[in-house]
């Protein structure tokens, strides 16, 4: 066999080139049904090849539950003591909050810039879809918060994939591990090898990624004139676009800043974790994906255990920057005036609603839901930005991706020079 042969072979068999490959035909073939069919062929079909994608998902959520929990209290159990669990945690939440501030900041400061929601043209609003995100903020308080957060039942945390909840659970178990020194060894060295074996499961389950994709994108495009949306919302997205880009080069820079060559060879090992992510809408479905090229890059397994499903829900960059975005997008659309002073409670309120809402559906709409309720934003505006969020959440998963990547990353070099 030639070494174009071998090449050829090679490229095939290589995911991020399946992925692509399949973001490419489900586009091309949802576009094709929408202009051929009529909408109840259309919505048939959109519901049928779906499936490819939910059952891709719901894969990858089997896994998530038993890998956050095994590999966080092994993580913490290897790291010894309480001093360094605090280190490590102190530097992760210090990473986490501000880059969640300069990610609201960017957002706040683009849509002011730019002011999509003083050039878009009011849509016929889906207001049933609206009335439904806005349910979900109901309740939306601190103690409703509180109990987000804490789990009342471990087994039951596991089986929604709360991954806060597990987080707080897993913390306390590792440590409660940790104190008993030699005598939790066998249980550690149990988990470990559980872990590994979740970890191959990945491989098996990655297999199924480009039908996954292929399936997501196809669904949408089905049920959406892809050019006529592009025409209506081309402002707001161009505008996303300039907010998004100018947090990826944000976030380049610093991980160029702090990891520097290493940092190149950091996007290469993450390219597939981002298309899976970009496919599917879904930074949750590259979690198991994520965490073995981290642990490949060179980062220790303990660190990204401890770091990764910490970061799932405290540094959800791309959507931190949307948030703002689409909040001030919304008042901006209505006419409903936000001085400097309003907008900066607005980034405080949105700093601290969306800690530990990652497992929520559609998270950032609740959020922004519930904050422009509190402002007196109509909340029903929320129906503005549904016909286009999904093309949003396709950047915004992406970007919660390379944040975290960067940030585990970032706290496992300080580590190792510790």
């Amino acid at each position: 066999m030639d070494t174009t042969e071998t090449s050829k072979k090679s490229l095939l068999s290589n995911l991020t080139f399946q992925i692509l490959i399949a973001v490419v035909l489900g586009a091309v073939l949802g576009v094709f049904v929408f202009k051929n069919f009529d909408e109840t062929f259309r919505e048939s079909f959109s519901k049928n090849i779906k499936l490819l994608a939910t059952i891709f998902i719901r894969l990858v959520q089997m896994i998530i539950a038993p890998l956050v929990f095994t590999t966080l209290v092994v993580g913490i159990a290897k790291l010894g003591d309480i001093k360094s669990v605090g280190r490590i945690g102190g530097r992760a939440l210090g990473w986490f909050f501000t880059a969640s501030f300069i990610s609201l900041l960017i957002g706040m400061f683009w849509v002011n810039i730019l002011e999509p929601g003083k050039k878009i043209q009011l849509p016929d609003l889906d207001a049933d879809k609206a009335t439904e995100i806005v349910q979900k903020t109901e309740g939306f308080s601190a103690q409703n918060f509180v109990e987000h957060i804490i789990p009342k039942s471990v087994v039951e945390a596991m089986a929604t994939n709360e991954i806060l909840q597990i987080v707080i659970f897993s913390i306390f178990f590792g440590l409660a591990a940790a104190s008993i020194g030699s005598h939790a060894k066998p249980v550690i060295n149990a988990l470990d090898k559980t872990s590994h074996i979740i970890l191959k499961m990945v491989n098996y389950v990655m297999k199924f990624a480009p039908f996954g994709v292929f399936g997501a994108i196809a669904s949408v495009l089905a049920m959406i004139d892809f050019w006529q949306l592009i025409t209506t919302y081309v402002y707001f997205f161009g505008s996303f676009l300039v907010g998004i880009g100018t947090l990826w080069i944000v976030l380049l820079l610093v991980g160029y800043l702090f990891l520097k060559g290493h940092m190149t060879t950091l996007l290469k090992r993450i390219v597939s974790p981002l298309v899976i992510a970009f496919g599917t809408t879904s930074s949750e479905a590259v979690f198991p994906k994520l965490t073995e090229e981290l642990e490949r890059f060179g980062v220790k397994d303990k660190i990204v255990s401890f770091m990764l499903p910490l970061g799932y829900s405290f540094n959800l960059d791309g959507s931190m920057m949307y948030m703002t975005f689409a909040s001030i997008f919304i008042a901006q659309a209505y006419g409903v005036p936000l001085d400097t002073g309003t907008q900066m409670t607005m980034l405080l309120v949105l700093m601290l609603t969306s800690k530990g809402i990652a497992g929520v559906p559609r998270a950032s709409l609740v959020v922004v839901a519930a904050t422009c309720g509190m402002f007196k934003i109509p909340e029903v505006g929320i129906a503005l930005i549904l016909p286009i969020d999904h093309f949003c959440d396709m950047f915004r998963s992406a970007t919660n991706v390379l944040g975290n990547a960067i940030a585990t990353s970032v706290v496992g070099k300080w580590e190792k020079e510790s």
